[in-house]
């Protein structure tokens, strides 16, 4: 009934595909090529830094206007627990998704609520690691490293600002009952679009810490 419902209220196209169905899956598609060339990108030009600051190593970095010894710039744990704030905020989108399949608006508020949380955790903690990083010693223009790193974190960082934006908009209509649940579900392609965007380039740095930082592991 639903299915014959949504054929309905949409004219007929020449994909014989819902237009705005399409258009998210292309959205999806061009996200995927995107972050995979800036990933590239990190890999490629990876450990051919001249200079310091570096993600894994001790290194000579100008600091204050003198060459110093410059510790390693990730923290770790700060990066771990971002990513799984970023990972358990899908899992939570997926939650609220539910909620609006079943006309459950309780469920829908509370879980998007808890998605757009995580992501103002995620942005803030990125703030302060471009400010700590750009007080040790790690500006745009630095090395390789920094370019690299900060052209992917930092659009991912947009993409997140923006998804929460979004979700948070989509937040607000529900509280304020704008949705009518049970006829006009939120897909499933917007949340898969969504996660894609925000996740997959943490996820690529975080397995890159991973294989670095794992007891016994040789260069």
């Amino acid at each position: 009934m639903a299915h014959d419902t949504a054929h309905a209220l949409h004219p007929p196209t020449a994909t014989g595909l819902d237009t705005r169905k399409l258009a998210i899956w292309t959205f999806i598609g061009s996200e995927c090529l995107f972050f995979a060339t800036l990933i590239s990108n990190y890999l490629v030009y990876k450990g051919e830094s001249l200079v310091g600051p570096l993600p894994h190593e001790t290194s000579q970095c100008m600091l204050h206007g003198q060459m110093t010894t410059c510790e390693p710039i990730f923290e770790i744990p700060l990066v771990t627990f971002g990513t799984a704030v970023l990972l358990f905020s899908s899992f939570f989108v997926v939650l609220a998704l539910n909620g609006a399949q079943q006309g459950n608006r309780k469920k829908l508020i509370g879980w998007l609520s808890a998605t757009v949380v995580c992501g103002l955790f995620f942005i803030g903690m990125q703030v302060y690691e471009f400010y700590h990083f750009y007080h040790k010693g790690l500006g745009y223009t630095t090395n390789l490293f920094g370019s690299s790193f900060y052209t992917l974190t930092g659009f991912h960082g947009t993409h997140v600002t923006l998804g929460v934006i979004w979700l948070a908009t989509m937040l607000v209509l529900a509280i304020r009952g704008k949705y009518q649940l049970r006829r006009r579900p939120i897909h499933k392609v917007v949340t898969l679009g969504v996660s894609i965007a925000t996740n997959v380039p943490m996820i690529a740095v975080a397995v890159d810490l991973r294989r670095q930082w794992m007891p016994g592991t040789v260069e």
